[in-house]
């Protein structure tokens, strides 16, 4: 097993490793890399559905989509290039904080990907709340706020009433490192606790704005065979679309994480 850093703020790719045969000292060790670097990437797997499932499982117990799934396995969605006109993801976003108990990790397995473009862009949130001012941590780190998937609910012909919602620390605590990173983002953030909409919009476009800086942003460019996984208790990500009507096949799983404090 071979490590190299993918970039300064966040990521690794740890070559030479086939994650259908790992052993438990293995795994203690991806942990640690997970943990230090956030995102991983493992080229050059091949995986059948049931394969990347049993490695996730590695993690933790599976979380299901409400909305989609591949009928033969649940728990797995496959993301397709359907235009970006239809892309629901073209936002910067941590996946499903709308659960009460949110994703530890997510994991892509890249079945087909375009001959350009087609990335996935990543934004370190310990580094983001690093540079706020002492001042501003001190509001921050005093908030909650309410996240919900009324949204998301809509595009897939949900009823968003039904939609999940839950509240969370502005301020994420990691449960395996003690790091501290901000936990918001605009695709699922509505509003602070005890404070109306109008009153948040201010300060959450301020948060969401430097989140993104791009001294906190790390970038994986796709290749067939690649399995990436990224910390979602500590990043943020955006799937770049610049590949036009290029094929582009994913499959998508996550792993269950613990209430955010």
């Amino acid at each position: 097993m071979k490590v190299r850093r993918l970039t300064a703020p966040a990521g690794a790719v740890v070559e030479d490793l086939d994650v259908r045969s790992i052993d438990d000292e293995t795994w203690v060790e991806l942990n640690r890399l997970f943990c230090e670097h956030h995102v991983l990437v493992f080229p050059g797997q091949v995986l059948e559905p049931q394969e990347q499932i049993t490695f996730g499982e590695r993690w933790g117990s599976l979380v299901r989509h409400p909305y989609a799934g591949l009928d033969s396995h649940p728990n797995i969605i496959e993301l397709r290039n359907h235009g970006k006109k239809k892309d629901v993801n073209q936002h910067w976003h941590s996946d499903m904080t709308y659960n009460a108990e949110p994703p530890k990790l997510t994991m892509l397995y890249a079945l087909e990907v375009p001959e350009f473009g087609g990335d996935t862009a990543f934004a370190n949130q310990e580094l983001a709340y690093e540079a706020l001012s002492d001042g501003l941590k001190g509001v921050v780190n005093q908030l909650r706020a309410i996240h919900t998937a009324e949204g998301l609910a809509s595009l897939y012909g949900e009823d968003p009433k039904s939609a999940p919602r839950a509240e969370h620390p502005v301020v994420r605590v990691h449960d395996e490192t003690g790091n501290r990173a901000l936990y918001v983002c605009r695709a699922f953030t509505r509003r602070f606790v005890d404070w109306s909409r109008e009153e948040s919009a201010s300060l959450l476009d301020y948060l969401y704005q430097h989140s993104i800086r791009p001294e906190f942003q790390a970038r994986h460019t796709w290749k067939a065979g690649d399995l990436a996984m990224w910390d979602n208790r500590s990043m943020l990500h955006f799937a770049v679309h610049d590949h036009a009507e290029q094929s582009r096949v994913i499959h998508r799983l996550q792993v269950e994480g613990p209430v955010p404090v």
